[in-house]
């Protein structure tokens, strides 16, 4: 299965880049996904279902976690800009595979095409990358970063 995806989340892990000696860069990390990240500070999960009756403890039912990998420059980008415990919009393929082992399971990955850190929970700076200022000042770029080009 392999879809276009958009999904909200906080790092989970910190990320691990490799470059390997031939080929190009490679980043990932692990994404949760949940509703607590839409609710103000010190409210309640909603009642329902999800108590843990083996701990006593609530879990979070609407948790979605994700390996999410990104290459190339954006592998780069990510393990320069991306830290454990920020919001992040990551778009890409999304992946599904089962796996065997001493049980049965599921992973769920995605392959980013974009990762942005998410603005509704936070501020950001850009700074756009060495490549991206080239491919701006080369004949027929983009012109000048700042729009001050007619």
């Amino acid at each position: 299965m392999s879809e276009s995806v958009a999904v909200r989340g906080t790092v989970a892990t910190s990320p691990r880049h490799v470059t390997p000696e031939a080929g190009s860069a490679i980043t990932s990390f692990r994404l949760v996904t949940d509703d607590r990240a839409a609710r103000p500070a010190g409210a309640q999960q909603p009642a329902g279902p999800g108590q843990d009756p083996r701990r006593g403890a609530r879990r979070d039912p609407e948790s979605n976690w994700f390996t999410v990998t990104a290459f190339g420059e954006l592998a780069v980008s990510a393990a320069a800009c991306v830290a454990r415990g920020d919001p992040l919009v990551v778009t890409g393929r999304l992946r599904v595979r089962d796996w065997a082992g001493e049980q049965l399971g599921v992973t769920v990955e995605i392959e980013a095409e974009a990762i942005g850190h998410d603005l509704a929970r936070g501020r950001s700076r850009f700074t756009r990358s060495t490549r991206a200022l080239a491919l701006t000042d080369a004949p027929g770029g983009r012109g000048d970063p700042t729009g001050s080009d007619p």
